[in-house]
């Protein structure tokens, strides 16, 4: 049985559903302007009770970042800047009486914590980003370890230096495939984490774990079924992380389709096994199941909202959806070409309707998105990056490696930032950090 939350009588209500990098900048801009000034009640519904930026996983996970000196608590975001925060998953919606419906709220104890809950709303913003797609290969839930949350990251980085640990002090020798890491897709958190990991684990084995060389006994397998890593990127990037890769001793396996993953390691479909103790699942993305309870919206085959030119979904105007989740089209494009999952694009989609909802609540026409690429970066380590900005020279694309590459991949973190804080947060923060990481640990080490 549902609860009917009243929250916002007598104001517009917007609801927000999903507080990844654009919800929840969303919901920060829209507080501070038509929250704060009484024209709307703004309320965030996640499931999780922080925010972490999902490009950082892969830092996390290799240890580099400790991603409780990161994570935005929603409680505290939305007390600072007038909307209000509920937690819960999006099970479904009822278009007609305009309400989301969310389910109960357990805690790791088994208690519940909140109830099964409807909210009501007069506008709804769908942004609950994308989750890995397994494509129902046998073993990835049971033996893979996805990077999708931060407590995934956590998990993998624990079960990495427990592995370690254990080969230190074991007297026996070691098995097949032990200390050795499988990372399934070659996109940007695959070839990221392969760069960050090769730093790590060397860090690692220099805080008294003596008994393990990392050049000789450590191996990371980069597994890719295209033709070759970073398949979405420009060609000359991708040969540049190849590159620095292959410096750091990576294992890259391209045109490499995996059939299974097992207890000890991955079965490609050549027939090859690669023995693996740890293996991270990487490869495509899709939306959550819960978007086929949308009261009939349209979506596609990956679970994606289809939306309209002003991200309205096709069906209802009262509906919007940005981000991962999103199917929209890139406009000045070739039809049919939709809008990259990226995190520029879900910031350029946030501020875009933090205005454009204030004239759909006034009743006034909403102007259509328009998304500009700024080009990709990749960051290989912690001083190292390679990308392509575009629309430089002479409208062509600008090619950056080194460090001021990794200069300007920080800098998309601290624009984050500064959409959520404003600067003088971001500046005490940054400076608090750069002591910090001078009297703590390289890496995390539990």
């Amino acid at each position: 049985m549902h609860t009917s939350i009243p929250d916002g009588e007598g104001l517009h209500r917007i609801v927000i559903v999903g507080g990844g990098a654009g919800g929840l900048e969303l919901a920060t801009l829209l507080g501070q302007s038509l929250g704060k000034r009484k024209r709307a009640h703004i309320t965030l519904i996640d499931k999780n009770r922080t925010h972490i930026w999902k490009p950082m996983l892969h830092e996390i996970a290799s240890g580099s970042m400790d991603y409780t000196m990161h994570e935005i608590d929603y409680l505290a975001q939305a007390h600072w800047h007038h909307f209000r925060y509920r937690i819960g998953a999006m099970t479904g919606v009822d278009r007609t009486n305009k309400r989301v419906f969310v389910e109960a709220h357990v805690d790791e104890d088994g208690q519940t914590v909140t109830q099964q809950r409807s909210f009501p709303y007069d506008t709804l913003v769908v942004a609950i980003g994308s989750r890995t797609h397994d494509f129902n290969i046998p073993g990835v839930a049971e033996h893979a370890i996805q990077l999708d949350t931060a407590e995934q990251a956590e998990r993998f980085h624990r079960k990495l230096v427990n592995a370690f640990i254990r080969a230190h002090a074991q007297t026996q020798e070691r098995k097949p495939g032990q200390l050795q890491v499988a990372i399934i897709g070659a996109g940007a958190t695959g070839v990221e984490l392969s760069a960050e990991l090769h730093k790590s684990v060397r860090t690692l084995v220099a805080y008294g774990l003596e008994r393990i060389d990392a050049d000789r006994d450590v191996t990371l397998n980069l597994i890719e079924a295209a033709p070759r890593i970073l398949p979405a990127l420009p060609e000359r990037i991708a040969n540049e992380a190849m590159r620095i890769l292959q410096g750091l001793d990576v294992n890259i396996r391209t045109n490499a389709r995996v059939s299974a993953v097992k207890a000890d390691g991955v079965q490609l479909d050549s027939g090859e096994f690669i023995s693996a103790e740890l293996v991270v699942w990487a490869a495509g993305i899709r939306s959550f199941v819960c978007l086929q309870n949308m009261d009939n919206l349209a979506i596609n085959n990956i679970n994606q909202l289809l939306v309209k030119p002003t991200l309205q979904t096709t069906i209802d105007d009262n509906v919007f959806a940005f981000g991962d989740c999103a199917a929209a089209p890139w406009l000045g494009k070739e039809e049919g070409t939709l809008i990259p999952p990226r995190a520029q694009a879900a910031h350029q989609q946030a501020q875009h309707l933090a205005k454009q909802l204030r004239h759909h609540i006034e009743g006034r026409s909403l102007q259509d998105f328009h998304y500009q690429d700024f080009g990709s970066l990749i960051s290989l380590g912690e001083n190292w990056a390679a990308g392509g900005l575009m629309g430089s020279i002479a409208s062509g694309t600008l090619f950056v490696e080194g460090y001021i590459a990794r200069f300007m991949y920080n800098m998309l973190y601290k624009k984050h930032q500064l959409g959520l804080h404003g600067f003088w947060k971001v500046a005490l923060d940054t400076v608090s950090g750069f002591i910090r990481r001078r009297t703590t640990p390289r890496i995390k080490l539990h």
